[in-house]
């Protein structure tokens, strides 16, 4: 069976061509700057070679044909016919409390999706626009849509609710839902056969950290809390997110710097976190150089910030869990930064943490990282939400 994946962003489309006998990536690649000038594909060839396909995207399905006609193509194809791809499963970003699992796509769903773009307004229509252009192109494919917000269903109410007049959440659905569902429940399930036990009895802390970060509490594979909220705007300090924020100081700031929601949202979303503190870049590989320079105070005041709130996280959620088995790093940052797992873990020793620092040199690869001693076992797990959403579609398909 061949499953087309595909992640639709505002002006983006990133996708993953699997053939699931063989759970192996034929093609894969992305379009960036939909409706902008410049647009262009960049698709990985089965060599690893890179290569760049400029053309004029002005809106999705546009963008979608695009991929198509480059997966069917003499010179790029992976296959022969449109017709080889059997289903197309799409990441599909805020499912509300609607969606707790994998759905086919109906007219149904996709109306009870519409009604979360309150929730999401950058995302949601972004993930529908991908949806519609298969619709239009490929008609009686089967579409599968995995919702980010759907693992952290099983969270308790007493973990996902906030501490404001009741009618709120029962009029607007103001609560937490946590995002990056799809790799915490990826590297969960993926770190327990790694280590060749059972999900059930087994206390898990999963550290997504990327440019956006949250961090999730797993039991018995089931999420009991997560560090994002109503928005990804909650918890870690991101590349460009402030995370945690008193409200009050929200709205001191907006006081004083004349800011409307959209210019609160702006500045929290786009001007804090690691851009916010360091001034100069929001990439974490741009902060570690500057820190090992060691003249820059603001560099070293943001990445201490930085590896505290996720320490900070793992200790509520050792917590929470009542102790931990696991924890395991992954995204962009987890997966790569030595460092970044370094710092985060410094000073849990007294929970039974203990890192080995020559194994913590690994990068992008499944590894035991902590010491042969180490109460808790510390993994790096590189996610993989795509066949992730494969699995989840040939699942739904063969039912």
């Amino acid at each position: 069976m061949k499953i087309l994946v595909l992640n639709c962003g505002s002006s983006s489309i990133k996708y993953k061509l699997f053939d699931m006998d063989h759970k192996a990536v034929i093609a894969q690649g992305g379009i960036e700057k939909i409706g902008l000038p410049g647009s262009f594909l960049k698709l990985t060839l089965p060599n690893g070679e890179k290569k760049i396909l400029e053309k004029d995207i002005p809106e999705h399905t546009v963008g979608v044909e695009f991929i198509l006609h480059t997966l069917v193509s003499p010179e790029y194809g992976a296959i022969k016919s449109m017709d080889e791809i059997d289903a197309v499963g799409h990441r599909m970003v805020h499912g509300g409390e609607k969606f707790s699992e994998s759905v086919r796509l109906t007219p149904e769903v996709l109306e009870a999706f519409t009604a979360c773009n309150d929730l999401a307004p950058l995302h949601n229509p972004a993930n529908l626009k991908g949806v519609h252009a298969i619709d239009a192109i490929l008609p009686n494919v089967p579409q599968i849509g995995v919702f980010d917000t759907a693992f952290h269903q099983t969270m308790p109410d007493y973990a996902y609710m906030y501490a404001i007049p009741y009618e709120l959440y029962e009029k607007y659905g103001v609560r937490r839902y946590g995002f990056h569902g799809t790799s915490h429940r990826y590297v969960s399930k993926r770190v327990c056969e790694f280590l060749g036990i059972q999900p059930e009895g087994t206390k898990i802390i999963t550290c997504h950290i990327g440019n956006g970060g949250s961090i999730s509490a797993i039991k018995d594979g089931k999420c009991v809390d997560t560090s994002m909220g109503l928005t990804p705007l909650e918890g870690l300090m991101m590349g460009t997110r402030s995370g945690d924020i008193d409200a009050g100081a929200v709205t001191f700031l907006m006081e004083k710097e004349g800011l409307d929601a959209t210019g609160v949202s702006n500045l929290l979303n786009k001007k804090s976190g690691v851009m916010g503190i360091f001034g100069k870049s929001s990439d974490m590989r741009d902060l570690e150089n500057a820190v090992k320079e060691g003249n820059d105070p603001k560099a070293i005041l943001a990445e201490n910030m930085y590896f505290y709130r996720i320490k900070k996280y793992i200790g509520a959620y050792a917590a929470a869990l009542g102790g931990v088995d696991i924890i395991v790093f992954t995204g962009g940052v987890g997966e790569n930064q030595a460092s970044a797992r370094w710092g985060a873990c410094s000073g849990l020793e007294f929970m039974g943490v203990k890192l080995d620092a020559e194994k913590n040199k690994v990068r992008g690869e499944e590894a035991i990282i902590s010491t042969d001693d180490s109460k808790v076992k510390v993994v790096v797990i590189p996610t993989d939400e795509e066949l992730m959403i494969a699995s989840d579609t040939m699942a739904i398909l063969s039912k």
